[in-house]
């Protein structure tokens, strides 16, 4: 396969400026790029008719997070899947602090899903682990590894 590298993560979310906040100031990743593009192309590669966005690209962590605010079609729907149902996604971060990740991420309204947990077993054992989602229903899991 000439797949050479992993080039985004994209998510659509409701208010760009919002989201651009919680993962700028909470995730740490950089606003490199702001901006419209032309619907017209949008259009085609999206399949949907009537496409007008607005695009965020942040970086950070060996990553790039791809933010997209539809100006239109006016008929939008917001989804919420639970983890079990198919086409649910997540992304996950490690971090050295799980207490204070929660304090900030919900100050950019992200809650937890349920309280963090302790892994007992696997290749996980030791990590504590939690799921939350934010004002989007966008599924951000936090993973702390024990400290050695």
């Amino acid at each position: 396969m000439p797949i050479v590298a992993t080039n985004h993560t994209s998510f659509t979310v409701s208010d760009l400026d919002r989201s651009v906040a919680l993962w700028r100031d909470v995730i740490g990743l950089e606003l490199v790029s702001l901006g419209p593009r032309d619907p017209a192309l949008i259009e085609r590669v999206v399949g949907v008719e009537g496409a007008d966005v607005m695009i965020a690209l942040l970086r950070g962590h060996g990553h790039t997070l791809e933010l997209i605010e539809y100006l239109s079609p006016a008929e939008r729907e917001h989804v919420r899947p639970r983890p079990c149902d198919v086409g649910f996604a997540h992304i996950a971060y490690d971090v050295t602090d799980l207490d204070g990740v929660l304090a900030a991420a919900a100050e950019h309204g992200v809650e937890p899903i349920n309280p963090p947990v302790k892994v007992d077993k696997g290749p996980n054992a030791g990590v504590r682990a939690v799921y939350t989602r934010d004002p989007d229903g966008i599924t951000i899991e936090f993973i702390e590894k024990p400290s050695v």
